[in-house]
Formats: C-alpha cells, sequence, structure tokens
C-alpha cells in the first residue's frame, strides 16, 4: 500500500481546512501538506508524496495544466482532480493530461476517502463517475427535450433568478415559469433547482 503521503492544491483555505479534517479522521498516520497554488505546491518541503488532490481552478497556472507539471516533479504521484467545475470537457482533459481520477467536490466525503483507499491498495479506479463522462451528443440530446421557452428558462434558472423574476424577464406569468420549470426538471431527470443547474452545466447546456 502507498505511503499515507497527500498534498492537497487548492486556493480555498477552508476547503482545505475541512478536507484535511475528512482525510485525517479517515487514513491513519495521514501525512498532508497543502499548497494554495501550483507554484507553492512545487516549493513544497513534502518528498515524494504518494499522492497528489489537485483543484482545477488555481490562481495562476491552472489545475489542468498544471498536471504535467505536477507529474515531471514527483513521477510516482497519482494524480486526483477534485473540482466542482465537473464539464465534460475538464473530466476528459484531466484523464488525457494523466490524472487517474476526478472527483466532484459534490461527492460525499466517503466518495473522496475511496477513491484514495483504492489508490493507495494499487486498485483500479474508474476515472470519473459516469454521470461526469456524459457522450458526445448528449446536450444535443438533451436540448431537444426542451423547447426553446424552456431553454431560456433553463438559463434564468442557472442565474439563481426566482420563478416570480423569470417570470418579468421573458414576460410570462408566474404559473407558467412553474410549469415549465417542472418540465426541464423532468426533462433532465432531476428533482430540484440546483441540481438542474448541476446536470445543465454538465451536459453543456449553460455556460
Amino acid at each position: 500500500m502507498l505511503p499515507p503521503r497527500i498534498l492537497l492544491i487548492d486556493d480555498h483555505a477552508l476547503f482545505r481546512c475541512g478536507l484535511r479534517m475528512v482525510l485525517a479522521a479517515g487514513i491513519a498516520d495521514l501525512e498532508v501538506a497543502e499548497a494554495a497554488s501550483l507554484e507553492e505546491a512545487m516549493r513544497s518541503p513534502m518528498e515524494s508524496p504518494a499522492l497528489v488532490l489537485l483543484d482545477i481552478q488555481l490562481h495562476g497556472l491552472n489545475g489542468l495544466e498544471g498536471i504535467a507539471l505536477v507529474k515531471r516533479k514527483w513521477p510516482e504521484a497519482a494524480v486526483v482532480i477534485l473540482s466542482s467545475d465537473v464539464a465534460h470537457q475538464n473530466v476528459r482533459l484531466a484523464l488525457e493530461r494523466g490524472a487517474l481520477a476526478f472527483v466532484s467536490k459534490a461527492e460525499p466525503a466517503d466518495k473522496i476517502l475511496a477513491v484514495i483507499d483504492q489508490l493507495r491498495r494499487g486498485l483500479p479506479v474508474v476515472p470519473a463517475s459516469s454521470s461526469m463522462l456524459v457522450p458526445a451528443g448528449e446536450a444535443d440530446a438533451s436540448r431537444q427535450l426542451l423547447t426553446p421557452r424552456q431553454s431560456e428558462v433553463l438559463d434564468l434558472m442557472c442565474q439563481g433568478l426566482s420563478n416570480k423574476v423569470i417570470g418579468r424577464r421573458l414576460n410570462l406569468s408566474e404559473n407558467t415559469v412553474r410549469g415549465h420549470v417542472q418540465a426541464v426538471l423532468a426533462a433532465l431527470q432531476v428533482s430540484s433547482r440546483s441540481e438542474a443547474g448541476f446536470a445543465a452545466r454538465r451536459r453543456g447546456l449553460v455556460s
């Protein structure tokens, strides 16, 4: 099993602190080093981390660009992308560039720990959840499920607007907007507005 030595690269100090606590509670004798950027990570005093948890959205060089840098400095390290941006193209690029897994920050702690445990044991890891790996053309198929008006409603939903405000924007009654929202949730096979936003971004329906 790989030694419990992990380098965590994320520019949100609060997230790093929370994740460090999760890791320490779930992995015995863990050694964790933190860095807020790839530039800072390159100066880390930790020698030969077994695992690098790398966010995409970083100040300076982003995580996708930095995978090669990490692999060059620590060729034996397993790289896991841990990000809230699970767009299909990001998952694909991360895996193409050498990441062994891509985990959404929205996943529960036990999911993150399970991926790490599999890597430490040398077991194969599903590189990303099947919900992230959207087949080519799925966005087009999803769009075909929505009318042009529903697509407009979805876009405004993803901006966090209420039904009342969406109605004002589109000159529709609140009840009509509510009907469109329900149709959008059904088309995306989700049960809430937040899930709809996540699904829409994952499928490339909104930017």
